[in-house]
């Protein structure tokens, strides 16, 4: 049991005997401290806990306390108060609240009274802890509980559940989770984009008044911002201060940055989101609760790169984040599509393991009635008349070559033209009256009723205990539109999304070690609520490697490499057109979790080559890749990108250089590499495993014709080391190991 702050008779708090009792309105502190950072709370005698501070540790924690009470100002309330963490108009803010709702119309301002604060320290770690409060609002007839946790590297994770405790019901309208934000957050950075184009950047000053992104996809969506970040001017990955949020829920959300003329209490701004409620879609009666999703807030003042390292070092401590090595992949969607034939999958399958594949992924088009993509989905059982046998000359064919068998899946759809439809057309998630509009020539099912739950499971759990894939690549591949709940007749996006959780929780249960992959039409489920449950995401459904170097860098922003698929898909690409070489190709895969995704028994015997060698490169460095720290340059010229992972102790990094366009430089000067140790000697080389890039030049750079050189961290993260005027379309891979 942690330290308890509990009520005294008379309304107020008693404290721990460690704490001191402040005089007047100075509010007792209680700091939460991890990796740098440091949560900051101020304990009113009335009201809900607030924060006093969020960004960088602070020592003097009484000091901040004492200077907390802020002015007040002409023409406002007249007394200061906090910014607390269900902020409200009670408080003054006349921003998003954090609370709203009503009973029977009528309107809830709940004024809480704190019933207990208590503080634990987080298990087997001396730093971080959690805070949990519990409060009530005897008028309104609710009750909050709120719980926050400063993770050991300094990320914060806070939800808040309130639970009606007055007569009838209750309609919460949005609950939502704030953290204050100081004034010098002056810019504001997140992230759009569309099938094929996910994770673009957009950045713009951090005015007054509300920026909000709303999902209202059903899924997290192809434009979510994974972050929404606000940070000192020029922020970067490399330098300025920021603070970001991340909603990790994969139904529909929002990300909250607001800034008003006169603040957030102590504060500046604010910065927050949660799940987005439609109408009626949390109806709690009498002794029932809603809660938010985890809202997870990370900062730092070494630019992007450090905001994100405290999320990635917290997914990969996590008990069941994956720690087998990645396998190698071979998807055979591009190699096949539809077109399932046992012999040429056989020959597709010998070629893989040829070069050193570890994993065969048979995608869509196995299963009945699977022709095209206008029928079948909903009828998971192996189509008799493509395999007559079943799956299993073709998977026992895979695992003898040595290789783990995957398989494709897309539970949550159904074609109208499928037998389960035929059976149950009550079954889609859709109004009583008509059908949503199609989208890929498929609806949603309702997995919100039961017995669609049931029978999801049971045909899963019986194709995987028949043909025991290590993997299964989970699609879904539509928004949810007129998403409602049958029985009900209400909105149905909250009962589906928790449906879908508990049906991946469930099937894992059953199947411990089956991996499984989240992909959304590419990159539309892509959120640390999903990943609870699944094993990586797929990126984007996109293989152009030009395209997926923007991609990939920003799905970086949340995850770390071995959680990003991006695969070597063939010259042309599927959805763009272009034509790139197979060196572009394989070093733009090569940092995540890669694999192939093309008829390489077309391939020449110099591709072979190339691949396996490219695969030998992966296995030599994915120790490096899946545990080490991305970082990423702020590249002065926008017709390059510099991308790598550097180890945690510094002894080893990765860097590719790529130019996706041509440039207005004759040459690139001198390129820094960043987050190298200033004191430590490496060794530096231009690994050639994959092939030579093109570049128009009289000469290279004289360390480059050398193949390697040694400098110190201090020389190259902080003047840099020239490269090769590489031609449009080309990049090329560093590799450093301590001298």
């Amino acid at each position: 049991m942690g330290d308890v702050i509990a009520p005294h008779e008379s309304g107020g708090h008693s404290v721990p005997h460690d704490l001191p009792r402040p005089p007047d309105r100075t509010p007792r502190a209680i700091a939460l401290r991890a990796a740098g950072t440091a949560l900051v709370l101020g304990v009113p005698d009335t009201g809900l806990p607030y924060v006093l501070h969020w960004g960088a540790d602070l020592p003097d924690v009484e000091g901040l306390a004492a200077t907390a009470v802020p002015t007040v100002p002409h023409n406002r309330i007249d007394e200061p108060l906090p910014f607390s963490l269900l902020p409200g108009q009670g408080e003054g803010w006349a921003g998003h609240p954090g609370l709203s709702g009503d009973r029977d119309g009528r309107a809830s301002h709940p004024r809480w009274r704190v019933e207990e604060v208590v503080v634990d320290p987080l298990p087997d770690t001396p730093v971080g802890g959690r805070l949990t409060f519990t409060a009530a609002a005897e008028a309104a007839g609710l009750a909050l509980r709120g719980e926050l946790r400063v993770e050991a590297d300094g990320l914060v994770r806070i939800r808040h559940e309130v639970t009606n405790t007055g007569e009838g019901v209750w309609n919460p309208a949005a609950l939502h989770v704030f953290l204050p934000l100081p004034r010098e957050a002056g810019e504001v950075l997140d992230l759009t984009g569309r099938w094929c184009r996910e994770r673009s950047p957009q950045r713009r000053e951090f005015a007054q008044g509300t920026l909000m992104r709303a999902a209202r996809r059903g899924r997290t969506g192809h434009d979510a911002t994974l972050f929404l970040v606000a940070g000192t001017p020029g922020f970067g990955f490399r330098r300025g201060e920021v603070w970001g949020v991340h909603v990790a829920w994969s139904g529909d959300h929002v990300h909250l940055a607001e800034r008003l003329p006169e603040g957030a209490g102590q504060a500046d701004a604010a910065l927050g989101g949660g799940e987005l409620l439609h109408p009626g879609e949390a109806r709690l009666g009498p002794g029932e609760s809603h809660r938010t999703p985890w809202v997870c807030f990370s900062w730092s003042d070494e630019g992007l790169d450090g905001m994100s390292a405290r999320v990635h070092r917290w997914l990969r401590a996590r008990p069941h984040h994956p720690s087998s090595p990645r396998p190698v992949v071979l998807n055979t969607w591009e190699a096949v599509y539809f077109d399932h034939d046992l012999d040429a999958l056989r020959r597709l399958a010998d070629t893989a393991a040829r070069i050193g594949v570890e994993r065969f992924v048979l995608d869509d088009g196995w299963f009945r009635g699977r022709r095209d993509d206008t029928a079948g989905l909903g009828d998971w059982t192996v189509d008799p008349g493509v395999w007559p046998d079943g799956l299993h000359p073709l998977f026992d064919h895979v695992r003898s070559l040595g290789m783990q068998v995957g398989l494709w899946v897309e539970p949550e759809m159904v074609n109208p033209d499928s037998d389960l439809f035929r059976a149950h057309p009550e079954w889609v998630l859709a109004p009583s009256d008509h059908l949503p509009r199609a989208s890929r020539h498929q609806q949603v099912l309702d997995l919100g009723r039961p017995e669609v739950a049931a029978h999801l499971l049971e045909r899963l759990d019986a194709l995987v205990t028949e043909y025991r894939p290590h993997h299964l690549k989970w699609d879904h591949n539509r928004d949810l539109l007129e998403a409602v709940h049958g029985p009900t007749g209400g909105a149905g996006v909250h009962r589906q999304t928790t449906a879908v959780h508990d049906l991946l929780r469930r099937l894992r249960d059953r199947h411990p070690g089956l991996e499984i992959e989240s992909c959304s039409s590419g990159g539309g489920r892509v959120d640390l609520s999903v990943l609870e449950h699944t094993d990586r995401v797929w990126a984007s459904d996109v293989n152009d490697p030009l395209e997926r170097l923007s991609i990939q860098r920003w799905t970086g922003l949340l995850l770390p490499p071995e959680l990003v698929g991006g695969h070597v898909g063939g010259p042309v690409s599927h959805t763009t057109g272009r034509v790139t070489d197979l060196t572009t190709r394989c070093l733009t895969a090569l940092i995540g979790h890669p694999g192939i995704e093309w008829d390489i028994t077309g391939c020449t015997e110099a591709e072979l080559g190339a691949l396996t060698r490219w695969i030998a490169l992966y296995r030599e460095l994915r120790p490096l890749l899946h545990s080490g720290d991305p970082v990423h340059a702020d590249d002065p010229d926008p017709a390059e990108q510099l991308d790598g992972v550097v180890a945690r102790d510094g002894t080893e990094a990765v860097y590719r250089y790529a130019r996706p366009t041509s440039s207005v430089r004759t040459h690139p000067g001198r390129v820094r590499l960043p987050g190298l140790h200033p004191g430590r000697r490496y060794r530096l080389r231009w690994r050639q495993d994959v092939g030579r890039p093109t570049a128009t030049q009289q000469s290279p750079p004289e360390w480059f014709v050398k193949g390697e050189s040694i400098a110190s961290g201090h020389v190259l993260t902080g003047v840099g080391v020239h490269l090769p005027n590489l031609d449009p379309g080309q990049m090329l891979l560093l590799h450093l190991t301590s001298a």
